[in-house]
């Protein structure tokens, strides 16, 4: 019995620790940048793409997908190859990684968090 408590509780719990927190971010230090995203997934908890910037490659963290379709951020507006414009925050031991507070794609603006 103890050994199926043991795997349940396991299971519950490997999600939620496989989620980062947003404090590695540096939210002091907002950060605009303008590329072509060159992979999306679309997927929850929340999206993620890639993108080059600087002649280096950025992983881009999104909201969950729930929220960007009800704010009008449809999967096709972040297609691999869409010129997008991204404004968050790096994180803060120097990943190249950003956290997305608001993307522009396909001529509209979208708040993310």
């Amino acid at each position: 019995m103890l050994r199926y408590v043991i795997v349940l509780a396991l299971l519950i719990t490997a999600p939620a620790a496989a989620h980062h927190g947003w404090s590695s971010y540096d939210e002091s230090k907002s950060l605009t940048v303008t590329g072509t995203l060159t992979q999306v997934n679309w997927t929850n908890p929340h999206g993620t793409a890639q993108m080059t910037w600087n002649k280096e490659l950025w992983t881009i963290v999104l909201a969950p997908t729930q929220r960007m379709d009800a704010r009008g951020l449809t999967q096709a507006m972040i297609a691999p190859g869409q010129r997008v414009i991204l404004t968050g925050y790096a994180r803060r031991d120097g990943t190249r990684e950003m956290r997305i507070e608001r993307i522009t794609a396909g001529g509209k603006t979208v708040e993310l968090r």
